[in-house]
């Protein structure tokens, strides 16, 4: 991917914890949407520094989460850029938060930080032993799939 021209959506969780999965299964849902080839799918699993090339590479990133809203499983937020850092700092609202702060602070510390970041979360129902989001968030993965191709869409016509 080019940078200043590719587009990474970066699918967080883990497929082993029910709802919690959600940004993974929102990458599966996204492989078969026909997006343009300047769009790279990842499944960033429970999140490692092997992830940081990736978000430095690119021009623009959006990450799917599980996320604590407070609000009703299946509930999604969004959040732009330095809006993403408010969310992510204070009471812990999602499992991959501090390491996602991290990746995002290093890129940025060496100047790589991308220039249109997104983070969409959804409110988790249920995180235990499962391979499934369930009731409401697996619901909400065709609308955060919407949320996406959105973003896409609109970041290609203004690139």
């Amino acid at each position: 991917m080019d940078r200043g021209s590719g587009i990474l959506v970066l699918g967080l969780g883990n497929l082993l914890q029910a709802d919690d999965g959600v940004g993974i299964h929102v990458i599966r849902a996204l492989e078969s949407a026909g997006l343009p080839p300047s769009v790279a799918l990842r499944d960033g699993g429970t999140i490692g520094l092997s992830l940081l090339t990736d978000i430095e590479d690119c021009a623009a990133l959006i990450v799917v989460d599980a996320m604590e809203l407070g609000q009703a499983p299946g509930a999604i937020g969004v959040f732009h850029d330095g809006e993403i850092e408010v969310q992510l700092g204070g009471k812990k609202r999602s499992a991959h938060e501090v390491a996602l702060a991290d990746l995002l602070a290093a890129a940025q510390l060496v100047g790589r930080s991308p220039e249109k970041r997104v983070l969409i979360g959804v409110q988790p129902g249920r995180i235990g032993w499962g391979m499934e989001a369930e009731g409401a968030v697996a619901d909400a993965v065709p609308q955060v799939c919407e949320i996406v191709t959105g973003l896409v869409d609109a970041w290609c016509v203004h690139a």
